[in-house]
C-alpha cells in the first residue's frame, strides 16, 4: 500500500476513536459550557443554552453521567459549569466526586436557565453563553463535538475561527476511504501503528458491554437478547453491543472509545468483532486487522452521511462489523462488498429519535443485519444492482446511502425534531 495513504488511514483511526463517557451530545455541551464557565470565571447566574434542533433531539431524553440521573439540556451545561474539567474535552465530568453531584442538583435549582434553538442552519451547533455580575463569557461548539470555534467575555473575541463544513483542521481526508482500500490497509497493517488505539476501544467498550450485562440499565436489551435466544455467539454478538448502550444510554460512568463522533457506534463496530475473535480464537494481530476494517469501514459510510442526522448511524457501524467479522473469516475485498451492501439494503432506512434506551435495541437489529448480510455471501445469496436502494459496485451503493441520508431524509428528521419538541 502507497505509504502516504497507509499513514491517513492510521490517523483517521487515531482522530476518530477517542475516549468520550456518556452520549457525545450532552458532553459536548457540557464541555461548551465548562470552557464558559472558565472564561467568565465566576459560578454564573444565568446560563443561556442554543442548539440546533438535532442537539436537542439527542439530548432530551439521555441520563448525564454522574449527575444523578438527570437528563436534558440543562442537566448536561450544569454538569458542565458546576463541576466540569475543560482541559479532558469529551470526558469533561469524568472526575465528578459526590460531593459535586450535589453541587450540579444546587446549580440547576439556583442559577435561571433558558434554551433556543439554533437559526443558523447548522446541523451540529452549541452556543452556551454564561453570566453573572455584570459579566458576560460565551463558547461555541460547531460541525464535531470538540470543535470550538468561538470563545468570547465581555464582547472581547478570546478564539475565533470559522466553521468549516469538512470538520476542521484536525481532520484527515475522509474521502481517502474506499472499501478495497481499507481491506488493503488491514492487510498490510503493522499493529504497532494501531495497537494503542485498538487496545484502548476493546479495553473500554468491552468493559462497558459486561457492565450492561451484568447490571440493570434501561430496557435490558442485551440481557433479553441472552435469555429469549440463548448464548450463541451470533446472539452475544448482538448482545454484548447492545448492553454497551444499555449501560452508556442510562447513566453508566464508565468510558467509551466512540467512532465517528459516537459512542453508540463505537460499541457497535467493536464489541462484535471482538466476541467472534474471542470465540473463534484469532490472534491479538488478526482482531486489530479485523477492529480496523470494522472502524474504517463504518467511518466510510458515515462520511456521507454526515455527523448528526435522520438515519441511525448504528446502521452504518452494523455494517462495519459484519465487514470486519468477515475479514476474520478469510474476506477479503470482494466478500467485504457484498456484506457491506447486503447489510446496507436490510437495515437502511432506520431513523435515529435521539439517544435514549431503545438505542440498544437498534444496535442489536444492526448487527443482525452486519451478520445477515455476511452469511448471505457464504451461502451463495446476495442483493443486485437495481434491488431498491443497491446499484452495481459498493462504493457507488455507498454513495446512495449518502444520499438517502443526508438529503432524502432532512425533512424526516425536522419532522422527528418537531415532534420531539410538542411531546
Amino acid at each position: 500500500m502507497e505509504t502516504g495513504l497507509y499513514h491517513a488511514y492510521v490517523d483517521i483511526l487515531k482522530e476518530e476513536l477517542i475516549p468520550a463517557m456518556g452520549c457525545t451530545e450532552p458532553i459536548a455541551v457540557a464541555y461548551a459550557a465548562a470552557i464558559a464557565a472558565k472564561t467568565l470565571g465566576a459560578l454564573p447566574e444565568d446560563v443561556d443554552i442554543c442548539v440546533s434542533g438535532n442537539i436537542i433531539k439527542n439530548v432530551k431524553s439521555v441520563i448525564v453521567p454522574n449527575t444523578g440521573g438527570l437528563k436534558g439540556l440543562n442537566a448536561a451545561a450544569a454538569a458542565g459549569i458546576a463541576a466540569g474539567d475543560p482541559d479532558r474535552e469529551l470526558q469533561v465530568i469524568s472526575a465528578v466526586t459526590p460531593e459535586q453531584t450535589k453541587e450540579i442538583a444546587k446549580f440547576l435549582d439556583t442559577a435561571h436557565f433558558t434554551v433556543r434553538r439554533s437559526e443558523s442552519g447548522l446541523v451540529f451547533d452549541i452556543e452556551i453563553t454564561v453570566s453573572a455580575g455584570g459579566h458576560w463569557a460565551s463558547c461555541r461548539i460547531a460541525g464535531f463535538h470538540t470543535n470550538v470555534i468561538s470563545i468570547k467575555k465581555d464582547g472581547a473575541v478570546l478564539l475565533e475561527k470559522e466553521y468549516c463544513e469538512a470538520g476542521g483542521e484536525r481532520k484527515t481526508d475522509r474521502s481517502l476511504l474506499t472499501v478495497e482500500k481499507i481491506v488493503e490497509f488491514a492487510d498490510a497493517l503493522d499493529a504497532a501503528d494501531v495497537k494503542e488505539t485498538l487496545g484502548r476501544q476493546i479495553e473500554y467498550n468491552m468493559a462497558i458491554a459486561e457492565e450492561g450485562m451484568k447490571g440493570s440499565y434501561g430496557a435490558n436489551i442485551g440481557k433479553t437478547l441472552v435469555a429469549a435466544y440463548g448464548s450463541s455467539v451470533w446472539v452475544r454478538a448482538k448482545a454484548m453491543a447492545a448492553a454497551g448502550s444499555d449501560a452508556r444510554m442510562n447513566g453508566c460512568e464508565l468510558p467509551v472509545v466512540i467512532n465517528s463522533g459516537s459512542g453508540n457506534q463505537g460499541i457497535t463496530a467493536s464489541v462484535p468483532v471482538i466476541v467472534y475473535a474471542r470465540e473463534l480464537g484469532v490472534s491479538e494481530d488478526m482482531l486489530l486487522r479485523a477492529l480496523a476494517v470494522s472502524n474504517l469501514v463504518t467511518i466510510h459510510l458515515k462520511t456521507g452521511i454526515g455527523s448528526l442526522s435522520a438515519y441511525c448511524g448504528s446502521t452504518s457501524a452494523g455494517c462495519g462489523a459484519g465487514a470486519g467479522i468477515t475479514y476474520m473469516y478469510g474476506g477479503r475485498y470482494n466478500e467485504i462488498a457484498h456484506t457491506v451492501v447486503n447489510a446496507v439494503a436490510i437495515n437502511s432506512g432506520m431513523i435515529c429519535d435521539g439517544a435514549k434506551a431503545s438505542c440498544a435495541a437498534k444496535i442489536a437489529s444492526a448487527v443482525e443485519a452486519g451478520l445477515l448480510g455476511m452469511q448471505m455471501y457464504m451461502h451463495g445469496n446476495e442483493f443486485y444492482g437495481g434491488d431498491g436502494i443497491v446499484t452495481k459496485g459498493v462504493e457507488n451503493t455507498i454513495n446512495n446511502v449518502g444520499k438517502l441520508a443526508r438529503d432524502g431524509m432532512s425533512q424526516t428528521d425536522k419532522e422527528i425534531i418537531n415532534i420531539m419538541i410538542e411531546k
